[in-house]
C-alpha cells in the first residue's frame, strides 16, 4: 500500500471520528429534560426553580405566566450544571404542575427520607397552625439583644437566639438558666438556644469562671494530650455543661481543613489533613448524639487559607480539584448523622465567582445534591463585614436554600421575607417548606413533644 494512500485513509478516519464526535455532542446537547419543581423566583430575565432532588437551578427566560410557589414541570434543551450560575441551555415548554401530597398531606418534593423524616407528619401538622409571622420567625436564629428580647421574640416568633461571650459575662449558673428559661417561657414554639463553644480561641460559655473553672481547650490541643479519646470525652462534657444551662446547639465543630499555621482559620481547627479532620467530625458528631445539644459542622464548604470575613471580604480561588480535599470532613461528619451545617461567607471562584458562599445556589447544591445533606442549613452571621456592600442579603439566603439564617439585625431580616412575600418575589410556600425542616428538626431534638 503507497504511502499517499495510507495518508487519505487516516485523513478519512479522523473525519470520520471528528463528525461522530459533532454529531455526539450536539445530539448530546439537544437532549430533551423534563424538571419538575417549585418555582422560587421570576424576574425580568430568569426562572429560578428547586426540583425534587432540592437542586436549585437559574434558567434563562423572560416571559413565564406562572408565579413563585407553583409546581412546575419544564422541558429544557440542553446539559443542566450545577456549577454554572444560570443554566446556557433553552427551555423549550412549561406549565404548571399539581403539586402531589402523600396520606399526611406532606408535598412529595419536600420529602427526602432525610434525618428528620420520622417527625415530618408532625411538623406539617404544626405546619398548619402557624401563622405567616411564625413561619417567617422560624427562619431566623437571632443574636441575642443588650435588652428588649422577650418583646422582640414575641414580635418576631423567632426561631432562637444565639448567644456571645457578653451574655454569660460575670453570670452564675442560676442567673443563666433563669435568662433562658425565661426565653423558652415566652415562646409558643421552643427555641434554638446557640453558643460557639469551639474550645481554645472561641469559648462563649467557659470563658465565665463562674460556669466551669478552666476554658475548654481547643481541638489541636486535646488531640496531641490524648487523641480522638480525649475529643469523645470532651465532647460530652461540653455538652452536659451546655444543656444543664439551657442551650441546646453548638455551632461547633470547625471541620475547615488547615495545615498551615499562618492562616486566619488554622488556631480554630484541629489543623490535620482532611481524612483525620473527618475523623474528628466523626468522633464529635457521634459521641454529642443522645446528650441534648446539637453540633453543627462549619464552615462549609471549608474556609482553606482564606482571610477573616468578620472584617472583609474574602475570595477563594482554589481549583475545584483542590477544594474537594476540604469536603471530605463534611461527608464524613454528614456520614455519621450530623443535624445541621454552616456555610460560609467566603467567594468560592471555582463554585460561584458572583456570590459568597452563604448566598449561593452552587455550593448549596453541592451540600445538598452531591453530599445528600438532608438536615438544616444555617448561614454565618450576615452582619459580618464580607456582606456589608450586598443588598437583601436575608432574601438572597432564603433563596440560596438556607433554612435559617444567623442574623443581628432581625427586624429587618423579618421584614425582608415578608415584604418579599406581599411584593410576590417568593411564595409563602417556599417558606412553609424551609420552615418545615426547622420544625422537623425541633421535634427530633425533642424541644417539641407531642404525639402523632
Amino acid at each position: 500500500m503507497s504511502k499517499k494512500l495510507i495518508l487519505y485513509l487516516i485523513s478519512v478516519v479522523a473525519l470520520i471520528i471528528l463528525l461522530v464526535l459533532v454529531f455526539t455532542s450536539r445530539n448530546k446537547e439537544s437532549k430533551i429534560i423534563e424538571i419538575q419543581g417549585t418555582i422560587l423566583s421570576v424576574d425580568n430575565d430568569t426562572l429560578t426553580i428547586k426540583d425534587i432532588n432540592n437542586v436549585i437551578y437559574i434558567f434563562k427566560e423572560e416571559k413565564v405566566s406562572l408565579t413563585v410557589g407553583d409546581s412546575i414541570v419544564l422541558e429544557y434543551s440542553g446539559l443542566l450544571d450545577k456549577t454554572k450560575t444560570v443554566q446556557t441551555g433553552e427551555i423549550i415548554d412549561y406549565d404548571e404542575a399539581i403539586l402531589e401530597t402523600d396520606e399526611n398531606g406532606i408535598p412529595l418534593i419536600w420529602q427526602d427520607d432525610g434525618i428528620f423524616s420520622d417527625y415530618y407528619v408532625l411538623a406539617n401538622n404544626k405546619l398548619k397552625e402557624l401563622t405567616l409571622d411564625e413561619k417567617i420567625g422560624q427562619l431566623l436564629l437571632a443574636r441575642y439583644p443588650d435588652s428588649g428580647a422577650i418583646e422582640d421574640l414575641k414580635k418576631y416568633n423567632l426561631s432562637g437566639f444565639v448567644f456571645f461571650e457578653k451574655d454569660f459575662a460575670n453570670k452564675t449558673k442560676a442567673e443563666v438558666v433563669n435568662m433562658i428559661e425565661k426565653l423558652q417561657d415566652a415562646s409558643a414554639i421552643p427555641l434554638l438556644t446557640a453558643v460557639d463553644e469551639e474550645g481554645g480561641k472561641v469559648v462563649r460559655v467557659s470563658s465565665n469562671p463562674n460556669l466551669r473553672s478552666e476554658k475548654f481547650k481547643s481541638s489541636q490541643e486535646l488531640y496531641s494530650e490524648g487523641g480522638f479519646n480525649l475529643i469523645k470525652e470532651d465532647t460530652k462534657e461540653k455538652s452536659e455543661l451546655l444543656k444543664n444551662l439551657g442551650l441546646n446547639l453548638n455551632l461547633a465543630p470547625v471541620v475547615d481543613v488547615s495545615t498551615d499555621s499562618n492562616s486566619y482559620i488554622y488556631p480554630r481547627t484541629i489543623g490535620l489533613d482532611a481524612k483525620l479532620t473527618g475523623e474528628y467530625a466523626k468522633t464529635v458528631i457521634q459521641a454529642s448524639k443522645g446528650l441534648g445539644v446539637s453540633y453543627t459542622l462549619k464552615h462549609f464548604p471549608g474556609y482553606g487559607n482564606n482571610t477573616d470575613t468578620h472584617i472583609e471580604s474574602s475570595t477563594d480561588n482554589r481549583t475545584y480539584d483542590e477544594l474537594l480535599n476540604d469536603l471530605e470532613p463534611f461527608e464524613v461528619g454528614i456520614n455519621a448523622g450530623a443535624e445541621a451545617v454552616l456555610v460560609s461567607h467566603n467567594t468560592i471562584t471555582s463554585i460561584d465567582p458572583d456570590n459568597v458562599a452563604s448566598l449561593s445556589n452552587n455550593v448549596h447544591n453541592l451540600l445538598r445534591g452531591d453530599l445528600g445533606f438532608t438536615g438544616v442549613v444555617i448561614t454565618d452571621d450576615i452582619s459580618m463585614s464580607a456582606l456589608n456592600n450586598l443588598d437583601n442579603t436575608t432574601l438572597s439566603a432564603i433563596l440560596a436554600g438556607n433554612n435559617l439564617v444567623i442574623t443581628t439585625d432581625y427586624e429587618t431580616s423579618f421584614n425582608e421575607i415578608k415584604n418579599s412575600i406581599e411584593d410576590g418575589i417568593i411564595s409563602e410556600k417556599y417558606i412553609d417548606e424551609l420552615a418545615f425542616k426547622v420544625l422537623a428538626w425541633k421535634y427530633y431534638k425533642g424541644l417539641m413533644i407531642e404525639t402523632k
